[in-house]
């Protein structure tokens, strides 16, 4: 839906609007933690179900403004998806000119985008999701009080600068900073991605060394199969923390690397009316509790139509020496090292 305004009375440059979301519903099923067996229906097991509104105003001579505010919404109990909040997913305003652009808002990192539109072939949701084992949560995922910086695409290159201030009274407390430089071509597109975070709380005087992410993902597509490879490095105090950390499989509760390797393969494939996808994935754990794991997941988007599909999508975890990793989707953590999707979506 997009709405034409009239802006100020002497310019009156144009501002489009547009009103946009995923209604994403499904019922899911873990098994393997310590809940037992657990079916349920969920919001969002695909991709996060939302409504959001963006916009842009042509300013002359190149230069625009543009804005996005996105809520996070549970189709299961029309609840929003965390309390306490509006435009909990993204919200930002900036502006664009020839040589890039800049916003100011809570947003997406570098890391996150990397893996979501790079990195893996089920996007990050499903039951598949590299959030099974790859460090994709909280402010790895997008983060407030966030400058961006993203530059015009120059012979397939392109750079994403993002810095979260921690806005405490020690400047480098809480701040969160990375970057990414990626490459896209033809039918290779490539992409290394930085997160480095803060978690100093200087109100307490609580210090930890920084949280590091570094990761590299490419895809290549052969037209009848889109290749996906991931590499990721994980060092410091909450570079790698776990999706579930509330003990899912009873006994010692497991301890999240602080030094850790990440690899990711895959593909996407046209077959049928649909998609189907495919993964493979390996936690080396590094420290002395060598907590590694390994999964796989596998999926099918059946489409009814270029707004409507249905999916079906299946995991399973397999972790050594008391790891904890779980079975997740797009919206939710899991509770078990086997879990299952059966759902539908409708994008507007």
């Amino acid at each position: 839906i997009a709405l034409g305004l009239a802006a100020g009375a002497g310019a009156h440059a144009q501002t489009n609007v547009t009103i946009y979301g995923i209604v994403d519903a499904a019922l899911v099923g873990e098994s393997g933690g310590s809940a037992g067996h657990v079916t349920k229906v969920t919001s969002g097991a695909g991709s996060a179900s939302r409504i959001g509104f963006r916009g842009t105003e042509e300013l002359g001579d190149g230069l625009a403004a543009f804005f996005t505010l996105e809520t996070g919404a549970r189709i299961d109990t029309g609840e929003v998806d965390a309390a306490g909040t509006i435009f909990n997913r993204q919200a930002f305003v900036g502006l664009r000119t020839k040589a890039g652009s800049v916003a100011l808002g809570r947003q997406f990192t570098p890391y996150h985008t990397t893996l979501a539109a790079v990195a893996d072939p089920f996007g990050t949701g499903y039951a598949g999701t590299s959030k099974n084992l790859f460090p994709d949560n909280g402010t790895n995922v997008r983060a407030s009080n966030t400058i961006t910086y993203a530059s015009p695409k120059v012979n397939g290159v392109n750079v994403d600068l993002a810095y979260s201030a921690g806005e405490q009274t020690a400047l480098s407390a809480g701040r969160q900073f990375g970057g990414a430089i990626g490459y896209a071509a033809g039918p290779l597109t490539v992409r290394l991605a930085y997160n480095s975070k803060n978690t100093d709380v200087a109100a307490t005087g609580t210090n930890h060394d920084l949280g590091r992410n570094t990761l590299l993902g490419a895809n290549y597509d052969f037209k009848w199969v889109r290749l996906y490879a991931a590499y990721g490095i994980d060092k410091g105090f909450n570079s790698a923390t776990l999706g579930n950390a509330n003990n899912p499989y009873g006994g010692v509760k497991p301890t999240p690397s602080i030094d850790g390797r990440d690899m990711l393969l895959g593909f996407r494939a046209p077959v049928g009316p649909g998609t189907l996808m495919f993964s493979t994935m390996h936690k080396d754990d590094r420290t002395h509790f060598n907590q590694d794991a390994t999964s796989w997941g596998i999926g099918y988007l059946y489409d009814l139509s270029k707004r409507t599909g249905l999916y079906a999508a299946y995991a399973h975890i397999n972790n050594k020496n008391g790891a904890g990793y779980t079975v997740a989707n797009n919206s939710e953590s899991g509770s078990g090292n086997t879990g299952y999707d059966l759902g539908i979506r409708h994008t507007f």
